[in-house]
């Protein structure tokens, strides 16, 4: 069983990665903040796999970029009503400090906003994981307060830039690249109209 992978970035498309491991091209299926953040084509990158098999589409790797990635997705896909698509969709909005945070606080509404997922699935992701590792140091506990491994994040915009790029139809992979070159060229201080705007801008060059 393939466990990772260390190659060379050969193609990326909306939902999938080819890596080249020594002149054997290994399609992954990768999240959209997972995609945004692989190396450019020709560099090497470094994927942590999951396999899933279906029925329909047969067998199926994939990637992440850390192994807490990872380790949340395993922990999503055993719960009931929550297949690869579903889970990959609630890492792409919520990376396991963030999904951490939101479980500690019971906050359904932001596990909700990952596509695929509905109130009932929200609900039940979120009672699910209370008390489960989502990663090195992040156990969520039963209550509002986290453990004191971890902290919340300060910040959701990058999320919100996101979502507002996304709203003028803009793929998700193709808003959330630029968005993340806009912080790393402005810094993270910008305010979120400034980074929206830099960010289109970034999508014309």
């Amino acid at each position: 069983m393939i466990g990772r992978l260390r190659g060379l970035v050969a193609e990326v498309e909306v939902e999938d990665c080819v890596l080249d491991v020594m002149g054997v091209g290994y399609q992954v299926r990768c999240g959209s903040r997972t995609l945004a953040r692989l190396p450019a084509l020709g560099e090497e990158a470094v994927l942590h796999v999951e396999h899933a098999w279906s029925a329909e589409q047969g067998p199926r790797l994939y990637g992440f970029l850390s192994r807490d990635d990872r380790a949340a997705y395993r922990l999503l896909t055993a719960i009931q009503g929550v297949g690869p698509k579903a889970a990959l969709a609630v890492l792409d909005i919520l990376p396991p400090p963030e999904l951490a945070a939101a479980v500690a606080r019971d906050d359904k509404g932001a596990i909700g906003r990952a596509n695929g997922v509905g109130p009932k699935l929200a609900q039940r992701i979120a009672t699910e994981l209370k008390g489960k590792p989502l990663g090195a140091g992040l156990v969520i506990g039963d209550s509002a307060d986290l453990s004191p491994a971890f902290s919340a994040p300060a910040s959701t915009a990058t999320g919100d830039a996101v979502a507002a790029l996304m709203g003028l139809g803009i793929a998700e992979p193709l808003a959330r690249r630029a968005v993340d070159q806009t912080l790393a060229s402005e810094g993270a201080e910008v305010d979120l109209p400034t980074l929206i705007r830099l960010s289109l801008r970034e999508l014309g060059r």
